[in-house]
């Protein structure tokens, strides 16, 4: 698989609540099949294809301790989609940058827009 395909595939696998809640448990450890599936009430048929999901974008390993087979979370390919992401920071900062000026505009009183004062017309203050 090539690095596109990888990247295809983690965000495919990142796509769905059920994945990124089972990478969430395992951030914390591994776990069994079992245990993955305890806290969703979908059938545990269901947990394996999610993890076979997660596998093929390589985003979950699978050890093997006898008859055990706990699953484990694996960094790499988060930071290789953390790092695609990160490209286009200076494109969300500088669109924040302009909110931020729009809203700072809107937020000034009408006289600090360029718009005359009340009272005041056109050609100046009367003496």
């Amino acid at each position: 698989m090539n690095a596109s395909a990888h990247l295809d595939a983690t965000f495919l696998a990142l796509a769905d609540p059920t994945r990124r809640a089972i990478l969430a448990r395992l951030a914390r450890g591994e776990a069994s099949v079992a245990e993955l599936a305890e806290p969703f009430e979908i059938s545990q048929p269901a947990i394996s294809k999610h993890l076979k999901i997660l596998e093929r974008a390589r985003l979950v390993s699978v050890a093997r301790e006898g008859p055990r087979r706990p699953r484990r979370i694996e960094a790499a390919p988060l930071a290789e989609a953390s790092g695609w992401l990160e490209r286009y920071r200076d494109i969300w900062e500088a669109n924040f940058t302009r909110l931020d000026a729009l809203l700072d505009e809107l937020q000034q009183p009408k006289s600090a827009q360029g718009k005359p004062a009340k009272g005041r017309g056109r050609r100046g203050s009367r003496a």
